[in-house]
């Protein structure tokens, strides 16, 4: 199946344990049962770690650049190698939104400037994405016991989440946990990515 030259690119965002990572695990095995070429991106804030950066609530300008531009270095080299279509798992709001909320959680108010680069930076990418969904944090669901999450901190990232994309009238399509959302954030991106195929 050929895609026309104009690769797809979906973007998610939200807090952490909200689902992203498994909502594009089954959208790129949906995709690749119908013969399309999937690429997808992540693990951008365990790469940050890995580099020497801070993460989650101790986010700085540095890291947040960083995970911002790795992110579009990423999408770059999928789109080079060939996918038609490419899933960014955080899109460039998302770091934002986690710098954000690590302001707010340390108590310090975001240096105006900073703020208004970085900003500018991840509205870069916004023209990209076909499609964009942003997941909604439910404390009723379990997170993995295997992470050590802070939770006012994750709550903070969600609010932060969905205040930039209120603030910004940024198009988006909400996620929560209820299987019938998944289902069908799942189903608009199979019918976006199939009908561009038959372009």
């Amino acid at each position: 199946m050929v895609i026309s030259e104009q690769r797809i690119r979906i973007g998610v965002l939200g807090t952490h344990s909200t689902g992203k990572t498994t909502l594009f695990r089954r959208i790129e095995m949906e995709l690749r049962a119908q013969g399309v070429t999937v690429a997808r991106t992540g693990r951008l804030a365990k790469r940050a770690a890995a580099a020497g950066l801070p993460k989650m609530q101790h986010h700085t300008a540095l890291s947040t650049e960083w995970i911002i531009t790795q992110g579009i270095a990423d999408e770059i080299s999928a789109v080079a190698q060939g996918a038609e279509v490419v899933l960014i798992d955080r899109a460039a709001h998302d770091a934002i939104a986690y710098y954000h909320a690590a302001l707010e959680y340390r108590g310090e108010a975001p240096p105006r400037l900073e703020r208004e680069r970085l900003l500018t930076l991840a509205s870069t990418q916004l023209p990209k994405y076909d499609l964009l969904f942003a997941t909604v944090l439910d404390e009723s669901v379990p997170v993995d016991t295997g992470h050590d999450y802070d939770a006012r901190y994750r709550r903070l990232v969600d609010q932060h989440v969905h205040r930039l994309l209120a603030d910004d009238d940024i198009h988006h399509h909400r996620v929560t946990s209820d299987p019938d959302s998944q289902a069908h954030a799942i189903e608009r991106a199979l019918q976006l990515c199939l009908k561009e195929a038959a372009v």
